[in-house]
């Protein structure tokens, strides 16, 4: 399968860089559409997700530069080629974190109300952004038969995608997607609840994505490693932890306290 989606001659799109796109614009419009429901000022937001982005990208960038270090110590210039893959989200989600809590400490807005609006928008990115590894044949699992894929009543396309150097493999990239897609539909869900707290939908992406990972982190061959341990499966633990934590430190306070869903016109 090629990874490239449109050939110009003088410039190649790569399909990689299509789901990026596509998943980042679903995902910003989900995010603009909740922050106008709760009268956050659009500018702000503007602000909030474009510096988000950039950071996120570096960050995910680095982190698996790191991890590939041995290899782009020798190509340095290809670290810049984000188009033939290498992000990494735990670094995304590191950096694009921290800059939130940066911009909202400075501007003195509700760091964990406006991180819960952006899980959402974050975990749409996820869905579309597995499938950017597909067409890069990453994120692929142990191998399989050829049957084992047809009784999964795959699409052709994707069985064939699953042929990489000579055998088939698990399409753990598509594992991970329908995950991400189940937890979407919930967090849509919890958000409207009347009693669910600031914090407690970012504590349950924590929870929901990081579960999954880890698990679908055990099957795939093309893993970070740190010594014999896989990054992805370590990193799991402490946001699985951290978002634990989140939900019950929100459970312990009243429940008519730090509402998500308080109507506060012009907070921002």
């Amino acid at each position: 399968m090629s990874r490239v989606a449109i050939d110009l001659g003088f410039i190649q799109i790569y399909w990689y860089s299509i789901c990026i796109i596509i998943g980042m614009s679903i995902g910003m419009w989900f995010v603009f559409k909740e922050a106008k429901r709760k009268h956050i000022n659009e500018d702000v937001m503007t602000s909030i997700i474009f510096n988000t982005i950039i950071w996120a990208i570096i960050g995910a960038r680095l982190y698996y530069v790191v991890f590939n270090l041995p290899y782009y110590s020798k190509h340095v210039l290809e670290i810049f080629e984000i188009w033939n893959g290498g992000l990494a989200i735990h670094g995304g989600i590191l950096f694009g974190t921290l800059y939130v809590i940066y911009f909202t400490k400075k501007h003195k807005l509700k760091t964990l109300r406006v991180m819960d609006i952006c899980a959402v928008g974050l975990i749409i990115g996820q869905i579309f952004g597995r499938w950017g590894n597909f067409f890069n044949g990453e994120a692929y699992g142990p191998v399989v038969s050829k049957s084992f894929l047809e009784s999964l009543m795959l699409p052709r396309f994707i069985i064939d995608g699953m042929y990489i150097n000579g055998v088939y493999h698990h399409p753990t990239f598509l594992y991970e997607s329908v995950w991400n897609f189940i937890g979407f539909i919930l967090m849509l869900v919890f958000r409207k609840f009347k009693y669910i707290k600031e914090g407690q939908i970012t504590g349950f992406y924590l929870m929901w994505y990081s579960l999954g990972r880890f698990y679908i982190e055990s099957l795939r061959m093309d893993s970070l490693l740190f010594g014999e341990f896989k990054v992805a499966q370590l990193v799991s633990v402490v946001m699985f932890l951290i978002g634990f934590f989140l939900i019950i430190f929100r459970m312990r306070t009243s429940k008519f306290d730090y509402l998500y869903n308080k109507e506060e016109n012009n907070e921002f």
